[in-house]
């Protein structure tokens, strides 16, 4: 008996953990974080040992409504839909039909960067893991919000895209390159980038209720409405689905998914590219090539609110982010559009996985969901993620404020004003970009940016040649300067537009737009 006992006391101590399989009162802890950081909705899936443990909603789906989130309440996944763009690629190249070291000019003949040698030699590896020498999001403003230009158009828009970095040697986060990812999936496919995912991952994966095609979630009715904080405010972006992305950014962050077949995406690939039907999407050896860092990261020290958090290692692999949680490997990537902030993370170790959706863009929110999941699992001591991710928040707030506070010009009381506003109207167009048009209205001028329809507003005289420009859709945020240039006679010969808001995912800084005559 004696002997027996520790084992039967070890024995009880396993199954209670076995069948203890969330933290203790987890869904008061939600809540928790849902009134914290204001955030209106969001929906959590949690698997292990290729079980499910937990798909489920919680808050609402949208801030005025009482409708709730479910565990079938769909949410943008963003830029997590970078790896499925990877796993298509590895099952591609499972099939023989590309090479991850294949130059990309063998598969899109057409494709060209600014550098005739970068051209050559980037490769289909190199389209995933941000080190091609491109400027940090460069060619984001024909993406998010979308404009008229095809996928191809977009990429060819590269050529117009400096070399700022050497390349492969430094890491420069950026969205044009997965969307020629996409376009080489279709090309070597012979399907659509959304139909490929859809019938090659999803159906086979039972994903049955996420969306490829970001344009189809207009068909949807379960779907939570992203929010944005305005000026300490949290609102409803009520035109997310035409402002967040359109069909030819899909491959960069366009899939809509949620937290039933996100879990079921976890345990495939925490099972080697295994479905339920024991059909492996992929070889088990593609995992360790889709895991496998390409793009060190610098390990900056996290604040002390958050210390347990500090990593050792940091790197960019394809489509995800590895780096160590204690004594843990960490495969994880995030995902944002407005209005939306998600993410996805992998303990192959532990078998375990865990996605938080969610519907305000707060990142807080599911960190802290996420490290308390991942203290219970490891047998971490208890640490308060919500006090941490509350302080940088707030932190942020005030470095947000003083950045908002020092981009708002103060008028001068004797400077002269835009005179003969009837000067500045016509159209201007940018090489890169396209065209601009500003036009009289019977107070004011308007402008348009032609190839993004959301880029619409108003502009008024404020001081020398600068108006103020106002977006009819203030949760672009980008809401800013005009200011333009006169030739010698006083005619306007170009313009630059530049916003206050230092959050706004909207850069216009390389865009000169010279008037056309």
């Amino acid at each position: 008996m004696r002997k027996q006992l520790p084992i039967t006391i070890c024995l009880f101590i396993f199954l209670q953990h076995t069948f203890c399989q969330l933290p203790k009162n987890f869904d008061k802890y939600v809540d928790t974080v849902l009134n914290t950081f204001n955030v209106p909705g969001l929906s959590i899936a949690v698997v292990q040992d290729d079980k499910v443990v937990l798909a489920k909603g919680y808050g609402i789906k949208h801030l005025n409504d009482t409708a709730k989130v479910d565990a079938h309440t769909l949410f943008l996944i963003a830029s997590n839909t970078k790896a499925f763009a990877a796993m298509a690629l590895a099952m591609l190249v499972d099939e023989g039909k590309i090479h991850w070291d294949d130059p990309v000019t063998n598969y899109l003949p057409w494709f060209r960067m600014s550098d005739a040698w970068v051209t050559s030699q980037i490769t289909i590896r190199d389209l995933l893991v941000h080190h091609s020498g491109i400027p940090a999001f460069a060619g984001d403003i024909l993406i998010f919000p979308p404009s008229t230009y095809t996928r191809k158009e977009i990429i060819e828009k590269l050529k117009n895209i400096p070399i700022v970095n050497s390349f492969r040697t430094t890491y420069a986060y950026d969205n044009i390159l997965y969307i020629t990812a996409g376009e080489l999936i279709a090309t070597v496919s012979g399907m659509s980038w959304e139909d490929f995912i859809k019938a090659n991952i999803f159906d086979k994966i039972g994903m049955n209720e996420s969306v490829s095609k970001f344009t189809n979630l207009t068909k949807e009715k379960n779907v939570a409405t992203g929010h944005v904080l305005l000026h300490n405010k949290v609102m409803p972006v009520e035109q997310f689905l035409q402002e967040d992305i359109g069909d030819a950014g899909n491959p960069a962050g366009g899939i809509a998914s949620n937290a039933t077949d996100m879990a079921k995406w976890m345990i495939t690939e925490l099972d080697s590219g295994k479905t339920s039907t024991y059909d492996s999407l992929i070889k088990a050896s593609d995992i360790n090539q889709l895991w496998k860092v390409v793009t060190p990261l610098n390990v900056g020290k996290v604040p002390e609110s958050l210390k347990p958090s500090q990593m050792i290692s940091y790197g960019y692999a394809l489509g995800v982010r590895v780096y160590n949680y204690g004594r843990y490997k960490i495969i994880s990537h995030g995902g944002t559009l407005d209005g939306f902030v998600s993410h996805v993370l992998l303990v192959p170790d532990l078998k375990l996985g865990i996605t938080v959706l969610t519907n305000q863009q707060t990142t807080g929110a599911y960190w802290s969901i996420i490290y308390h999941l991942l203290d219970y699992y490891m047998q971490n001591p208890n640490f308060n993620w919500i006090k941490g991710y509350k302080t940088l928040l707030d932190s942020s707030m005030v470095q947000w404020q003083r950045g908002y506070d020092s981009a708002v010009v103060k008028p001068d009381a004797s400077a002269p004003k835009p005179a003969n506003i009837d000067k500045y109207a016509g159209k201007y167009r940018n090489s890169f970009y396209g065209d601009l048009t500003i036009s009289k209205d019977s107070l004011n001028l308007k402008f348009q940016f032609n190839q993004t329809p959301l880029f619409v507003g108003k502009l008024e005289p404020f001081q020398y040649e600068t108006f103020k420009a106002s977006f009819n859709n203030a949760c672009l945020r980008s809401n800013g300067y005009m200011t333009f240039t006169l030739s010698p006679n006083g005619n306007a010969e170009s313009c630059r537009l530049t916003p206050i808001d230092p959050d706004t995912d909207n850069d216009f800084s390389d865009l000169i737009f010279t008037k056309i005559k």
